[in-house]
């Protein structure tokens, strides 16, 4: 075995047992509600804009009539009588949306369209009045949308947009993921902002990307791979199973560009030995 082949295996060994030994110590066990749960990004996407929707007055409407042109979108899953996460990322919404130079309506559209479809336009109008009322510096009259829809037209959207979720049996209550989906004026998904706080500057970058149609930085979700909501804490908690994949992935990475630049070192010194030799 050569001094190159030696040192890899070593390293290989190094790096390989204490990672198993890692995950043995691990529950990797996922709760059954949360399995099936999360968003799969579908960026340069189209929504479909044709999927038909009941607005707070009760007419329908479909999303391609809400899009107007040069106006990119933020697209906000939820359903209204959430008891915990969707509430949360409304009022991240609405932090944000006061920060932001930008008004609704004017430069750019907001659309919150429910998941449960035993919701109607009077839940919806009951909470969107709750909801802009608590805006501060933002007249979010216009170019807020708060939708519902039955079922089909709902599924239509979300799977459009990969935002998976599963029906918590008993409760009335659904599992989701936290996450805002941005879009360009035409429907075209362009970038996902996740959690439950919003930065201005990341907000506002997004919807210069969007009303270009740029696709943009997903980076966000690597952050929120490693982490969890928790609603016991009112924080996102590390997930070591999670962490420790990616950490492996980085580890893998790194090794292979050091074994690459020990390859190459190794090559050029017998390529100089055979020099001198002749």
């Amino acid at each position: 075995m050569n001094r190159f082949a030696l040192l890899a295996f070593t390293l290989l060994a190094v790096l390989y047992v204490p990672a198993n030994i890692a995950i043995a110590q691990v529950n990797n066990s996922q709760p059954e509600v949360l399995q099936g749960v999360g968003v799969e990004e579908k960026l340069g996407n189209f929504i479909p804009l044709n999927a038909t929707f009941s607005t707070i007055d009760g007419d329908s409407t479909t999303l391609g009539t809400l899009l107007e042109q040069g106006k990119p979108v933020i697209l906000n899953p939820l359903y209204y009588d959430c008891p915990m996460l969707c509430g949360l990322v409304i009022d991240g919404m609405i932090d944000v949306v006061d920060d932001l130079a930008w008004q609704p309506g004017k430069d750019y559209l907001i659309i919150s369209f429910s998941i449960d479809p035993l919701e109607d336009h009077n839940v919806a109008a009951t909470y969107r009045t709750q909801y802009l009322g608590k805006l501060k510096n933002t007249d979010a009259e216009t170019g807020w949308y708060f939708l519902t829809g039955n079922k089909t037209q709902i599924d239509k959207v979300v799977e459009s947009v990969g935002f998976k979720y599963t029906e918590v049996q008993g409760t009335g209550e659904y599992a989701h993921s936290a996450a805002i989906i941005m879009l360009s004026p035409e429907g075209k998904i362009t970038r996902y902002l996740y959690g439950i706080r919003y930065n201005e500057f990341d907000v506002r970058n997004a919807l210069y990307e969007s009303a270009d149609g740029k696709i943009g930085s997903t980076l966000e979700k690597v952050i929120m791979y490693c982490y969890q909501y928790d609603p016991s804490s009112g924080s996102y908690i590390p997930l070591a199973m999670n962490i420790m994949k990616l950490g492996g992935l980085a580890t893998l990475i790194i090794l292979g560009i050091f074994l690459t630049i020990f390859w190459v070192r190794e090559k050029r010194k017998k390529l100089t030995s055979n020099i001198d030799f002749n």
